[in-house]
C-alpha cells in the first residue's frame, strides 16, 4: 500500500494539540483510517488474478526461461551491446 510521502509539521503538531492527544496518537489514528479506506479487491477481482499466473510466455517459444534467464539476457546484452558481465 502507498501512503505517499508525508512529513510531519508545525500544523500536525496543532491539530494533536487541538484534539488533546500526542502526537504518536494523532499518527496512529491517520494510520488507522488510511487503512480503513483501502480498498479491498472483490472476489472476482482476486480469482481474475490469480489466473493471469502463468498466463504469459516467451514469444519465441522458450519454455526454460526461468533455468536459463542468465543466458538469455546474456544473449540480449550481446545483441544491444550491453553490460555482459553477469557473474
Amino acid at each position: 500500500m502507498d501512503f505517499g510521502y508525508w512529513v510531519l509539521g508545525i500544523g500536525d503538531l496543532q491539530k494533536a494539540a487541538e484534539y488533546s492527544v500526542s502526537m504518536a496518537e494523532l499518527v496512529r489514528q491517520g494510520v488507522d483510517l488510511l487503512v480503513e479506506r483501502q480498498i479491498q479487491p472483490s472476489r472476482e477481482e482476486l480469482k481474475r488474478r490469480a489466473m493471469a499466473i502463468g498466463e504469459y510466455h516467451d514469444i519465441e517459444g522458450a519454455t526454460d526461461v526461468s533455468i536459463n534467464h542468465d543466458i538469455y539476457l546474456a544473449e540480449i546484452y550481446a545483441e544491444i551491446g550491453g553490460d555482459d558481465d553477469l557473474d
